[in-house]
């Protein structure tokens, strides 16, 4: 049977046909759809994990027990999960244990562009790289074997592309795995640094058994073409390079650490001239160029290995990049479209809007953090100053006001959304707490995880697989950590923002504002469009401070304008206006 799968959805079949157990994760993209398509199998256990560090020692805590485990992050996301994972790989893996990590180069939803195949070099793990949607089935399927015979951790490493494009993929059936129960072994589980001391020996045997090997590994191959130039490459930059230089002789390359040195040598021996192709930086050209071929005219091919000579190291590939990096003809390369640009913004009624709307008014610095909220930073509410990491608004204010003292504590406020507080933010409260802290922190809780397209957290009532769950209340877990000055606010209420604000920020201790108001795309609330009075609007533009897409401003007019299409009459540019022009009368024309 065949089917049209992206390749995040073929890597949840293939976890799935491997007959995998227990799946643990924290959403992001763009590996999310990874685990949204697993929770759809009912022969699998799958949940949201508070955060990838969790996702990941769930997973591992399964193996233990000779289950089949897999968890998935976008690439930051590892550095997360990264302390339990390298500890992982000097453990083992009783049952099948794989981390999938979706690197997102060009950074189309992330901070940095990091590439993720040198965490498993520095954790001497597997990494497994597919080129399109069945090969992201097929090797997810391998990994679980893989990782059972040589007693590791596997890393599979997609990318946005490899992730989201879809294509034709062939089907299998599930092949059962029963878990074989947890065996006590305190020699191989617990590393203490006198078993670490031995397992490190082990990782050090296992990579050399592994490296032999990839040297017969199926995926790892070489597909003979004109001899007179041979690439190297990985992942999606292998579609592209063949799109750029077909007929030519190419090594394509499935598992890129450790690397087939044998395999490798061979065919740079067979061809006049080699390039490296890949996406990001020079992972596998500089293992190559470390076998000893680096120097022209003084190794034994006497050819130079180079790749991002050519290749930008910058962004995200494509063919048009790849020929342009090899000086083709326009009429060679493919010609990217023009698309007109339409920068990110908070949605019509989105509840964020009221907050940063008063945190503007007021000119207070904002630490920002990761989400919906980030959008606070846009014209015109130009409302947050920094974004670090998840989690990281609550303690880059600790550190404002540690350095510049109470007065930097008064003009400055921390924001957070309530999943990423659940997920990094409350330890830096407490921190907050513990030392004696003057700060603020706003909590926009919309009771959903909404930048990754609306996943359940702690906070919503909801599993992964819609079983009911506990409701993680806010109020007093904050009141838990130590706050006493907690207000709870509906940020839709500008001049209940503004003043909360106010309080908080003079308060002499740790105070925490609550912004309590569902998402508009979750409730879908809507009620009839607010509407221009043109008699009444005096132009004065300041509806338009708020950023919200369904104002807009007749030049021709000199009035306000809503666009009832966008408009869902949340009524917060109504309590702005002097004059009173916006309701849901009639319009006078």
């Amino acid at each position: 049977m065949k089917k049209l799968l992206s390749g995040n959805e073929a890597v949840a079949r293939g976890a799935w046909e491997a007959g995998v157990n227990v799946v643990s994760a924290y959403p992001g993209t763009p590996s999310t759809e990874i685990l949204e398509n697993l929770a759809k199998y009912q022969e699998i256990y799958a949940e949201l994990a508070t955060n990838e560090k969790v996702g990941l020692e769930v997973a591992a805590g399964a193996s233990f027990a000779g289950a089949r485990a897999l968890t998935c992050m976008k690439h930051v996301g590892l550095n997360v999960a990264a302390d339990p994972l390298f500890s992982m790989a000097y453990i083992g893996a009783s049952g099948g244990f794989v981390v999938v990590s979706a690197d997102d180069p060009g950074m189309h939803s992330s901070q940095n562009e990091q590439d993720n195949r040198y965490y498993a070099k520095m954790a001497k793990i597997p990494c497994l790289e597919p080129s399109d949607s069945q090969e992201c089935l097929e090797l997810t399927r391998l990994a679980f074997d893989l990782s059972e015979k040589f007693d590791t951790p596997v890393l599979l490493r997609l990318t946005t592309r490899i992730s989201h494009s879809k294509g034709v993929v062939e089907l299998g059936e599930r092949k059962e795995h029963k878990p074989a129960g947890y065996v006590k072994n305190i020699a191989k589980n617990i590393t203490i640094p006198a078993h670490a001391r031995k397992m490190h020996a082990k990782v050090e045997e296992r990579l050399k058994m592994l490296a032999e090997y990839g040297e017969s590994f199926f995926y790892n191959r070489i597909e003979e073409g004109d001899r007179k130039l041979g690439i190297i490459t990985s992942g999606i930059s292998y579609q592209y390079a063949k799109d750029i230089f077909p007929g030519v002789s190419y090594l394509k390359l499935s598992l890129t650490f450790p690397i087939p040195q044998k395999l490798i040598a061979g065919f740079i021996n067979s061809v006049d001239e080699i390039y490296v192709i890949e996406e990001n930086d020079t992972f596998l050209e500089e293992q190559i160029k470390a076998m000893g071929y680096q120097v022209k005219g003084q190794s034994a091919f006497e050819k130079e290995i180079t790749g991002k000579s050519k290749v930008p190291i910058l962004g995200e590939l494509d063919p048009t990049a790849v020929a342009k990096g090899f000086g083709l003809q326009k009429e060679q390369a493919y010609q990217n479209i023009q698309v007109p640009g339409r920068p990110p913004v908070l949605c019509p009624g989105c509840p964020h809007r009221g907050v940063f709307f008063a945190l503007n008014k007021l000119k207070l610095t904002v630490a920002g953090d990761i989400g919906c909220y980030t959008l606070g930073m846009m014209e015109p509410l130009n409302a947050i100053d920094t974004v670090i990491c998840m989690g990281g608004s609550v303690t880059a204010a600790m550190g404002l006001e540690k350095a510049l003292g109470v007065e930097m504590a008064q003009r400055t406020v921390a924001v957070i959304g309530d999943s990423t507080f659940f997920h990094s933010g409350i330890t830096g409260l407490i921190d907050m707490v513990y030392n004696n802290s003057q700060g603020t922190l706003i909590i926009l809780d919309n009771r959903i995880t909404a930048m990754t397209g609306h996943q359940e957290n702690p906070g919503t009532g909801k599993t992964l697989q819609g079983q009911e769950a506990p409701i993680v209340d806010l109020e007093p877990l904050v009141r838990s950590c130590g706050v006493k000055h907690i207000q709870i606010i509906d940020p839709l209420n500008l001049k209940q923002t503004e003043a909360a604000v106010k309080e908080a920020i003079n308060n002499p201790g740790v105070s925490v504002i609550i912004a309590k108001s569902p998402c508009i795309l979750i409730e879908k609330k809507f009620q009839p469009a607010l509407r221009v009075d043109e008699d009444k609007c005096i132009g004065c533009k300041l509806c338009l401070k708020l950023g919200c897409p369904a104002i807009s401003f007749d030049k021709a007019k000199k009035k306000s304008h809503i666009d009832p299409l966008y408009c869902i009459g949340c009524q917060v540019c109504a309590q702005l206006c002097p004059k009173g022009a916006m309701g849901r009368g009639e319009v006078v024309k």
